[in-house]
């Protein structure tokens, strides 16, 4: 007998673990694909019309209603030049962060210049926060520099 993919278990009113991983996974994944739209300010169906996808399929994976194939979870991912553990939500300890993903994720996005300019603010913050540690004063200053 074929399971339900509900994540109650028909037979004896038990939870179906694996339902609810699938279930937690496909929010993930239409959270992320919510969230990359909004980055690259596009619409589903721009995306589908890229990944040679109906707009109903691309819909029913940011709903968390269907799952991807591995072919479209890769393209996805290529797509957007993030891996498919990004995609999924997946991280390990090791791993970066999703703020640090994140940051990968949008200066891969970037022109050239675009990532110079980029990594000279970094460096500007890098500086601002060591002379900030180096400095009594700076050290008990809010962080918007305004004196209570």
């Amino acid at each position: 007998m074929k399971r339900p993919r509900n994540s109650l278990d028909p037979c004896n009113g038990n939870l179906n673990v694996n339902a609810m991983k699938r279930g937690k996974i496909k929010m993930k994944l239409g959270n992320t694909l919510k969230e990359l739209l909004s980055i690259h300010d596009m619409t589903q169906k721009q995306l589908a019309q890229a990944l040679n996808l109906s707009p109903s399929a691309l819909g029913n994976y940011i709903q968390g209603t269907r799952e991807p194939d591995f072919d479209t979870l890769a393209r996805m991912a290529d797509y957007f030049h993030v891996s498919t553990d990004y995609l999924l939500g997946h991280f390990q300890k090791t791993a970066l962060s999703r703020d640090e993903e994140m940051l990968v994720h949008i200066f891969r996005s970037l022109t050239r210049e675009q990532k110079d300019f980029y990594l000279e603010q970094g460096q500007i913050f890098i500086r601002q926060n060591k002379k900030k540690e180096s400095s009594p004063f700076l050290r008990a200053m809010p962080l918007n520099g305004e004196v209570s």
